[in-house]
């Protein structure tokens, strides 16, 4: 089955009491059982709800994987993950992730025993140095955020496979339509569905898909016993949003080349990254990886003042300065001080994570209007 089919297809079968072609919203939280432990497969909806089901199996064949697991937001994915490790247990993570995540590391899981290296993953060489008998997890964010930065999936997995430590890869930016990293030796996908899959900017929610039926029994435990999950209703809409996938990624992908190389052509603009460009650190790895190069894009003004990058945000009128990414709508986000707050300055810029760093999601918009409305903005600085 293709990509495309998947996407409407996958996990979905028409309701067999009415024949419906949508999967119905089960809004129930409890089933009948005939008996004590006799029912149907369901029991109570923060184990299992049907709608829940469908959505589940459907991300695990976009991802080419087995299971599927749905959580309450992508932080919550993220944290059943983390709950897989002991205190005493390291995790290595790229030094550019979202801030939500640096987040949830430092401020959490850090007082649990657990310890972080945040290091640059690049080059995949230089990351054995940092693996200790305690390292238990590679985290790994590509296209990263907000830097753009590709790291080779299939090189940190061959690491992490020598070394039996569990990898994961946030999916969020590329979606399974660009890239899957379980095909490419990762052991755990995460996506934060609230963006691309989603794509509407109308749900919060996380994913995860495996391949290792021990890992999937240990998340859905954490998933039930946490409690963490999406309603029936999010799951429907999440459900109706993959269905065009395929179709947005396309569009977001030829809107987001015509964009960046505007950007890159304009007087006014230092530095754009964007991992399409052949001096982009690591496109060939994308290229490799990835079968497209997606419509995140960070950018940089010659003038580098943050009053000057606010007064753009401010004057732009399609790209609506908002929190989050990957809707149907272009956005423009100011990291330093929106999605990546949490991270202290000094490790920001460490990375290049400058307080000038604009952000944009580039939409499905018609590509003219964008590029116009770019200009007038540009024009006011």
């Amino acid at each position: 089955m293709k990509f495309g089919t998947k996407t409407i297809h996958a996990g979905i079968t028409p309701d067999p009491s009415t024949g419906a072609i949508m999967t119905p919203i089960f809004q129930t939280s409890t089933y009948v059982q005939k008996s004590p432990g006799n029912h149907q497969g369901y029991e109570y909806s923060r184990t299992h709800n049907p709608t829940r089901t469908a959505l589940q199996q459907n991300l695990a064949a976009l991802e080419n994987g087995k299971y599927g697991l749905c959580f309450a937001s992508g932080l919550a994915a993220i944290d059943a993950i983390l709950k897989l490790l002991n205190p005493g247990d390291e995790v290595i993570s790229t030094n550019d992730l979202y801030g939500g995540t640096y987040r949830l590391f430092t401020k959490v899981f850090e007082k649990y025993g657990i310890k972080f290296q945040f290091v640059s993953m690049a080059n995949p060489d230089t990351l054995e140095q940092f693996i200790s008998p305690n390292t238990k997890l590679i985290w790994v964010e590509t296209p990263t955020n907000p830097m753009m930065n590709i790291i080779d999936v299939v090189a940190v997995a061959a690491l992490a496979k020598k070394h039996q430590v569990l990898m994961a890869v946030d999916n969020t930016f590329a979606t399974p339509y660009l890239q899957n990293p379980l095909d490419q030796g990762a052991d755990i996908v995460m996506h934060s569905v609230t963006k691309y899959l989603a794509g509407h900017s109308d749900v919060v929610m996380g994913a995860i898909v495996v391949n290792d039926p021990k890992l999937a029994e240990e998340l859905a435990f954490l998933q039930n016993a946490c409690g963490a999950v999406p309603g029936p209703q999010d799951c429907f809409l999440v459900l109706r949003g993959i269905k065009t996938l395929h179709i947005r990624m396309e569009r977001h992908c030829q809107n987001g080349k015509t964009i960046a190389a505007y950007l890159k052509n304009h007087p006014k603009v230092a530095k754009v990254y964007w991992p399409g460009f052949e001096d982009h650190p690591n496109h060939d790895v994308a290229k490799r990886q990835m079968r497209d190069f997606g419509g995140m894009i960070s950018f940089t003004l010659k003038s580098d003042q943050k009053e000057s990058a606010f007064r753009l945000m401010e004057n732009l009128e399609y790209f609506s300065l908002a929190e989050s990414l990957g809707g149907v709508e272009s956005l423009c986000g100011h990291p330093a001080s929106m999605t990546h707050a949490s991270i202290p300055k000094s490790e920001r810029e460490k990375v290049g994570l400058s307080d000038s760093l604009i952000r944009l999601s580039v939409g499905i918009e018609d590509v003219e209007d964008l590029k116009k409305d770019i200009s007038q903005a540009l024009d006011k600085i």
